[in-house]
């Protein structure tokens, strides 16, 4: 066909033989028949490169895996030295100063024989930063006590707890007095407190602690009972604020130490300011002759009574200007929800409580029998009550009424601070004279 391109063949060796026409194709050379074909290989640089990061990957891990084994054996022997017994004989108090650090805290227990290896306690007080700082303080670290159990007393503050006891119906000046009697506490107090601002209790306080502290701690835990106390009051008091509940309180507290009495005593008081009738009590009498520096220490005479002073229930109608002592909570819970009875009087019984009463006769024949008590007891001795005197005042007074313990003899003295406050010895708990024994008194004048 035109335009088509024929074919040429060219006859070959092998074609003469059968007449016909093959075409002759070029020899190959023997590699070229066997070389199958194939990618060309990565660089040498790429392969050089990936061999020495293998390399380095390995040297770190094997690195990482010998710190780490290094680590956990150094790690265990360190657990190991800082929970093993430690060197103390025997149980042991150590004082760590304020402001002291953990190297001079090391140093502290080195010398008391607490630790063995200071630096050892350094380092491991370091690496228990997270739980907190070593406190200063007194600590007992007991026999044996290992670095781990010092470190651990140190960081929870496990100090020794002093306390000091103050009972109710004491004044501020004899708190204050009890105070500066305590070892532990240290510091000066800046002024006496207000008196009845205190609350009398058992505080507990560490080494160091200054006496203005635990004054500062009483008041704040006498403005919280108050507060309390005040809010659950029965609404039909004639009590007007928290400070009126506070006088009567101290005047409760200082008539009786019974807590089956507290009630019924502020009842009578309750009474008393409801029929506007004076409260004629001893403690009052006492309170005016000598403040806050103590009890009497005998029997109360006629002309102190009939003496005017701002305290004296036996002269001024209603409260007292101020509390007479600190009462106790159970004292401010009482005159706040008083026994409800009709009792107007009360007196002692010679068992250590009292008789009440509703009437005048009744009440006569309660303090017949209390005389007739009174007379056939010995009369005290010399050293059985404590002899506070107000400052100045005579020795020799004038012969005190019938049933009052003896005057106190000429020329002695006694110690300034009140010991029998609160037990059988207390002179306050003699009474000399009864809520209504008739007498006539003059009127209010200042002293």
């Amino acid at each position: 066909m035109f335009g088509r391109k024929k074919k040429i063949l060219l006859p070959s060796a092998d074609d003469s033989d059968h007449g016909s026409v093959q075409p002759r194709l070029a020899p190959r050379s023997p590699s070229e028949a066997i070389k199958p074909a194939m990618a060309p290989p990565p660089p040498p640089k790429l392969r050089r490169r990936r061999r020495g990061m293998l390399s380095l990957f390995s040297g770190l891990l094997t690195l990482f895996v010998a710190l780490a084994i290094a680590g956990i054996f150094g790690f265990s022997m360190l657990q190991q030295e800082v929970t093993a017994k430690g060197p103390l004989q025997s149980d042991k108090v150590v004082v760590i100063p304020r402001n002291t650090g953990t190297g001079e805290i090391a140093q502290i227990l080195k010398q008391e024989g607490v630790v063995e290896q200071p630096f050892l306690f350094q380092a491991y007080a370091y690496m228990n930063r997270q739980r907190g700082q070593l406190k200063a303080g007194e600590f007992q670290f007991k026999a044996g006590t290992s670095v781990e159990d010092a470190i651990d007393t140190l960081i929870q503050g496990k100090a020794i707890l002093h306390a000091v006891t103050v009972p109710e119906g004491l004044t501020s000046e004899q708190i204050i007095a009890r105070l500066y009697e305590h070892e532990i506490l240290t510091g000066d107090v800046t002024e006496t407190p207000r008196e009845g601002s205190l609350l009398p209790d058992t505080y507990k306080f560490e080494r160091g602690t200054t006496r203005q502290q635990i004054v500062g701690t009483m008041q704040t835990a006498q403005r919280q009972a108050i507060e309390q106390i005040w809010q659950r009051r029965s609404s039909d008091l004639p009590i007007k604020s928290p400070q009126e509940l506070i006088i009567l309180a101290s005047i409760v507290e200082k008539e009786t130490g019974r807590a089956d009495e507290r009630t019924r005593v502020a009842g009578v008081f309750i009474n008393r300011l409801m029929k506007r009738m004076k409260l004629q009590s001893d403690p009052t009498i006492v309170y005016g002759l000598v403040g806050g520096k103590g009890t009497l220490g005998r029997g109360i005479l006629r002309s102190e009574i009939e003496a005017a002073t701002p305290y004296n229930t036996y002269v001024v109608e209603g409260l007292p200007p101020g509390p007479i002592a600190n009462p106790g909570r159970a004292a401010l819970e009482a005159v706040a929800n008083p026994s409800r009875t009709k009792d107007l009087y009360f007196v002692a019984d010679g068992s250590g409580g009292h008789a009440f009463a509703e009437s005048y006769d009744q009440h006569q024949r309660n303090v017949t029998r209390w005389r007739q008590i009174e007379k056939s007891r010995p009369a005290p001795g010399a050293d059985e009550v404590d002899r506070v005197v107000p400052d100045g005042a005579s020795t020799t007074t004038t012969t005190a009424p019938a049933g009052a313990a003896n005057a106190l003899p000429a020329g002695r003295l006694g110690r300034g601070f009140d010991a029998s406050e609160g037990t059988n010895k207390d002179p306050l708990k003699n009474k000399t004279f009864d809520l209504s024994n008739p007498k006539n008194v003059p009127s209010l004048r200042q002293p």
